[in-house]
């Protein structure tokens, strides 16, 4: 795929620009936006030494650039193990167009990434919607072999009736914080229901319910709402990663707009873990 970077004439027109970047800044990120490192995904390795060296600054002006387009203008994400930086917008001005070449560069790319945080944090601002499913199933199956390997490890590992009651009473503790959720213990059997026949033994480990509950806190409620009632009935195949994806994903608007639309389908509950009398 031909390499050139999009740079749209209202860059020069943004007030964010015009008014809060130094020409510092905006050289900087400029040099960002177009550098030979860059990839199709806005996501991509470059290392101080060289921003330093292809712009002619010092590695102390670079971190301090560095700092202000993360901290101040929040245009960036760069992690400095993987030496990997992210472009927040990126999407919304290089990843317009689909067709199977890009889809398929796209997909690519997206499986080099090593820090998979960065990958929604570039998703979110992706509109076209081929693409932006390419993110989102992208950081669900990441480390997807990784994590059946360490779930598989967990649901031997804590059979034993001690980290069994241990995980059941953490995951009691942790229940206040789904209260606002209308019969939220109901909806969370039929969704570990959901869960369950994705495993071989159909069983789950108390730890995985806990360790998945405690990443949904971070979301609003009608956002967790949803994500759980569309699994249920939408993606009964995907596991317990995939929901985390659609929480990414969905703003609490969009979750309340979409709600009334959701053929919740009932289904019987035969949970391991009674959530009503917990």
């Amino acid at each position: 795929m031909a390499k050139f970077r999009m740079v749209h004439t209202e860059f020069w027109d943004d007030p964010k620009v015009v008014e809060e970047m130094t020409p510092e800044d905006k050289l900087f990120f400029l040099y960002l936006l177009t550098n030979g490192n860059t990839t199709q995904i806005g996501i991509y390795q470059i290392t101080k030494k060289q921003m330093a060296f292809d712009i002619g600054y010092s590695l102390e002006t670079i971190n301090s650039l560095l700092d202000r387009l993360i901290n101040h203008h929040k245009l960036i994400k760069y992690n400095p193990e993987t030496r990997e930086i992210a472009i927040k917008n990126w999407g919304k001005y290089n990843l317009n167009r689909g067709g199977k070449p890009m889809l398929d560069c796209v997909k690519s790319e997206l499986t080099e990434v090593k820090d998979r945080e960065l990958i929604p944090y570039v998703g979110e601002n992706v509109q076209h919607s081929d693409i932006k499913n390419l993110y989102v199933t992208s950081d669900d199956t990441s480390t997807i072999s990784g994590q059946y390997k360490e779930e598989e490890k967990e649901e031997e590992e804590y059979k034993e009736k001690d980290k069994d009651k241990y995980y059941t009473a953490k995951i009691k503790d942790l229940l206040p914080v789904f209260s606002p959720i209308t019969n939220f213990n109901k909806l969370n059997k039929k969704y570990w229901d959901v869960i369950r026949e994705t495993r071989k033994t159909g069983n789950i480990a108390k730890s995985v319910i806990y360790n998945s509950m405690k990443k949904w806190e971070k979301y609003d409620p009608v956002v967790i709402e949803y994500a759980l009632k569309t699994h249920i009935d939408a993606h009964p195949g995907k596991r317990e990663q995939y929901t985390i994806g659609i929480m990414r994903q969905t703003t609490k608007e969009e979750a309340l707009d979409r709600m009334n639309v959701i053929p919740f389908k009932p289904r019987k509950a035969a949970g391991e873990i009674d959530w009503d009398n917990l």
